[in-house]
Order: structure tokens, then sequence, then C-alpha cells
């Protein structure tokens, strides 16, 4: 079963938390990655200098030169202090070796040992098994003899340390974490109320009773979101109007028909004259007109929304404007007879093609060469033109009617022109287009065009 909207979505405070904590989280390994290569590189240059300290004592202490080489020697061990590092002295008076603090000379290769420096030696335990040990070898010459002094560290205790230090310094941000977790919650608990405030008001907008957000906001962020969403407030209650508009206007042009046919359907129980009946079918035949009109727009309507009705809209195409007018004249050369009316087609040199949803078109221009058929007297020429010009291309439906007037297609709202060309303003609309009225060329008298900006 699908799960509500409200239970699969995350907040915006959820979001921003696990945000913050992962770029912390990513900071905090930085910091240790830093900590431990700082440890490691501090821990060098503290070892080597202790050794080299080391060496150098063992070097001025002459009592040590009759000392016998298995005697304990003063070298602080680890259970005195963490830091205290039990570093392993090697004497050689005169080439002999008097002092092997941690019995290492059997495994050390003296050929790999120099007579003064820093140097990486491997030296071999009782078992044969190799471990790397960082010596420092320090060589004095005198009248009296030489004394050569090495000291020597395990590397691995200096790892040891190195990861001791790190260790210090990355534990008490470790330990503050979950503290920064609470109070980064609850900071963004606080920032986030003023979006919640915001979303209570827009909640409570009656976008169609021609509320609008306050543009005073405490914060400039929300500026473009109170803009945003006034802007969508006018459009809604541009389009209710319309609607509304539209409403009245269908109610106006079947009132007049449905009356009409109430009227003649009682005069006709009475006196079913031939006259009465041709009148009652005209107007249930105008009836009928509009109907198929509201169809119509309620096709669009589909055609335009994805979804609409469990249908996919349908995708908008390059269409040659000439071969759809072709076809509609053609399928009209019926009605054009029976009205009396004289159709043609003029087209420019060239395709025009306008990328649109096939349907909208004809839809569209179907209507207005109905309207150019039904609504002109008899014998009045009506012309289909396919253009394009600087500004645009485009079609047309002309007539000779004698259309007096920009205002003459409302007037005539009884005869059901005008909710046509509210049906086709509509789809011009959806397809990017823009119905244009005006007188045309002489000898029309009357111009419909449909025009697509270039």
């Amino acid at each position: 079963m699908k799960l509500p909207v409200a239970e699969t979505r995350r907040t915006l405070g959820r979001h921003l938390l696990i945000w913050t904590l992962g770029a912390q989280l990513a900071a905090w390994m930085v910091m240790v990655a830093i900590g431990w290569s700082t440890s490691l590189r501090e821990t060098r240059k503290f070892t080597d200098g202790h050794l080299v300290a080391v060496a150098q004592l063992w070097m001025g202490t002459a009592a040590w030169s009759e000392r016998d080489a298995s005697g304990d020697l003063p070298v602080p061990r680890e259970d005195v202090h963490e830091y205290a590092q039990d570093v392993a002295v090697m004497v050689w008076d005169n080439g002999r070796l008097v002092t092997d603090s941690d019995k290492l000379a059997a495994g050390l290769d003296m050929a790999k040992l120099p007579e003064k420096g820093l140097v990486t030696l491997v030296v071999r335990d009782a078992r044969g098994e190799p471990h790397d040990w960082r010596a420092y070898v320090e060589t004095s010459r005198a009248p009296g003899g030489e004394r050569r002094v090495a000291a020597l560290l395990d590397l691995k205790k200096r790892y040891v340390l190195a990861e001791d230090i790190a260790e210090h310094l990355a534990s008490p941000s470790l330990i503050l974490l979950p503290l920064v977790a609470l109070v980064l919650w609850w900071t963004i608990r606080r920032g986030l109320r003023p979006l919640d405030q915001l979303s209570d008001e827009v909640a409570a907008l009656d976008a169609f009773a021609g509320q609008r957000l306050e543009t005073q906001h405490r914060f400039r962020e929300f500026a473009s979101t109170v803009t945003a969403i006034n802007t969508m407030v006018d459009t809604l209650q541009a389009q209710a109007g319309r609607e509304r508009q539209f409403a009245s206007d269908v109610a106006h042009e079947l009132r007049t028909p449905l009356a009409v046919i109430t009227l003649q359907a009682r005069a006709a129980q009475a006196d079913p004259s031939p006259e009465r009946l041709a009148r009652l079918e005209q107007e249930a035949l105008r009836a009928g007109r509009i109907l198929t009109q509201l169809l119509d727009l309620a096709r669009a309507q589909r055609a335009s929304h994805p979804g609409a009705g469990g249908q996919a809209a349908e995708a908008a195409q390059p269409t040659a404007l000439g071969e759809v007018a072709a076809r509609l004249l053609s399928a009209h050369a019926q009605l054009a007879h029976e009205s009396r009316h004289e159709m043609s087609l003029s087209e420019e040199p060239g395709e025009v093609r306008v990328v649109v949803q096939p349907m909208l078109l004809e839809l569209a221009l179907r209507n207005l060469i109905e309207n150019a058929l039904r609504h002109t007297p008899p014998d009045t020429q009506v012309e289909v033109s396919v253009w394009r010009d600087a500004q645009g291309c485009g079609v047309s439906v002309s007539d000779d009617g004698q259309r007096a007037g920009p205002t003459a297609a409302p007037a005539q709202a009884s005869s059901g022109l005008g909710l046509g060309l509210r049906l086709v303003e509509r789809i011009a609309e959806q397809m990017g287009a823009r119905l244009e009225r005006d007188g045309g060329v002489a000898p029309m008298t009357t111009r419909f065009s449909l025009r697509w900006p270039a």
C-alpha cells in the first residue's frame, strides 16, 4: 500500500541536520588525519632529538668506559612516564664494545653504522626476525683513543607514541560531537521557525478571495518567495475571473436556445406548423453546437495537461500550417456548398511550420472556419491564408461578410460566435500563439488570425 506523502518525505530540519553533521564529521576526520600527520612528524623530531641528547650524554660520561657491558643502565622506562622512551645504548671504546643495554650488537650490521648522524637500521632479534630501529651515532677521537656511542629506538614505539598523541588530540572533538549535534538540532529548529510561520500564512491564504501575502518580512531571503507566491495568487485570481466570465458566457449561450426550444415546443403542441418545427430544430442544433464547443474545450485541456482524464498529453511537434488548413477546407466543403460560401486557400512559397500539438491547431482553425461559414451571409467569400513575415508566422481566416467593428463578435453572442472565439483564444494561449482580429485585405472585411511570434 502506498504511504501518505507526509510519511514518505523528510523534513527540511532533518535534511539540514544530516548535511551539517556530515560536514562536521568530514571536518573531524580531516582534523584527525592532520593531527596524525602532525603527531607523527613531531614525534619523529622529538625522538630524534632524544636520541641525539642521549648519545651526547653518554659521549661525555667517561666513567662508563670501565663498566661491564651487561650492567644495568639508568635509562628511563615506559612505566615512569607515558612519553619516556626506552632508548638502547651501545658504546665502543677503541673498537671494543663496552656497553650494550638491550643486547642488540649481535643482530646489528656494523657496516651500516655511520660514524656520525641519524640512520634507520634493521636489527635482528634473538630469533632472527628483523626490526626497524632509529639510531643516532656519535664518534669522538682523542689522543687517548676513540669512543663511539649509538643511541637506538624501536620505530614501533615511535608509532605508538604518535598514535597516543593523535588520540589525545582527537578525543575531545569526538566527545563533543553529540553535544554539538544537539546544539545544531536546536539551532536549526529555531532558524526554521520563520519558514514555518510563512508556511502557516500560505496555508491560511484564500487566493480566490483576493488575499495576498505581506511583502514586508523580517528576513530579506523571503522576498523572492513571497513575490513568487503573490504572483501565483494573482495568476489564479485572473484565471478564476476568466473562468467565471466563461461560465457566464456559456450560461448565456445555453439559456437562449433552451428558452426558445421550450417556447417552440409548447407552441408546437398547440399548432405543430412547419415553421415552428423548423425553428425548434434550428435552436436544438444551435444548442448542440454550443455543447460541441464545450467538448472541444475539454479536449484541448486534456491534450495540454499530462495525465488529465487518465490520458497522456499529446506531444508538440513541427506541424505544417498549410496541410492542416487544406485538410479542414476539404472537410468543410459540403457545409460551404450548402450555405453558398466560396472557400479558398492561399499559401506563401515554402512550407510554414510551427511546433504545436496538432489536435489543438485543428480545433482552433476549425472553429474559425465554422464561425465564418455560419455567421456570414450566403454568397460570402471565405479565405484561409498561411503566411510568414518579420514578426512571425500564422494562419488567418478572412471573409467579406461585412461584420462591422471590432466588437461585433461579442455582440453576436446569441449566435454562438462569442463562445467560439473565447474557445479559440484559450486554445491559442495553450499553443503559444495569439488570436488577432482586423479588417483584412480588400475585398475582405473581417479577418481572424492565429499568430506565432518569431
